[in-house]
């Protein structure tokens, strides 16, 4: 009998100013947030439903306390100093079996590629899904490198990010690469997004 599958899906609550800093400053937060809120549903539609267990860790917010609704999904609270002690501390928190975790900026994400990791590992120890920025938008882990560390130190938000982490993985354990994909972090990103979507 397998062990059960696990999805995590990092997020943050909408609240203009908390989400998609970058694209706020370039074209104020009130836009940044209709294209986060866009992002993080097509992201939760695409994810949940599947043969797994789909589970959203939610950032704390430093805005009014509200309800914030994740299409009904099982929440936690993220926990850590930086990104990589909370992805850490996610993966720390699921139940044993293998954890996919994505975020919600890549709208070319589809449910295929969950399937596609889920089947990486079953012959690895991890798997990533490279952004074009040197980044990565899926990372992948079997329960024995839940605790290695690979997490830190890490250059976030730099295009070092995806070849640290590589680097942190023990040479023994082997690793898979599935498709790279764009994240939506500037105006040209969502210009780009914009002009591959249907017509109206």
């Amino acid at each position: 009998m397998k062990a059960a599958r696990s999805v995590v899906v990092m997020a943050r609550p909408a609240v203009a100013g908390e989400v998609k800093t970058r694209l706020a400053e370039a074209c104020g937060e009130r836009l940044a947030l209709a294209v986060y809120r866009l992002l993080l549903r097509r992201t939760l539609r695409r994810v949940a439903g599947g043969p797994w267990s789909t589970v959203v860790a939610v950032a704390p917010s430093a805005g009014k306390r509200r309800r914030h609704r994740f299409r009904g999904l099982a929440t936690m609270t993220q926990s850590g100093r930086d990104l990589g002690a909370r992805m850490h501390n996610a993966f720390a928190a699921m139940p044993p079996g293998p954890v996919v975790m994505v975020g919600t900026d890549i709208p070319g994400l589809r449910r295929q590629h969950i399937t596609r990791a889920f089947k990486a590992l079953e012959r690895h120890d991890a798997v990533f899904g490279p952004a074009h920025d040197g980044g990565y938008w899926l990372v992948g882990l079997a329960p024995e490198l839940r605790d290695a560390g690979i997490f830190s130190p890490v250059r976030w938000s730099t295009r070092h990010a995806l070849a640290d982490t590589l680097e942190n993985v023990p040479t023994a354990c082997p690793v898979a690469l599935i498709d790279a994909l764009g994240d939506v972090d500037t105006v040209e990103d969502v210009e780009r997004w914009l002009r591959g979507l249907p017509p109206r």
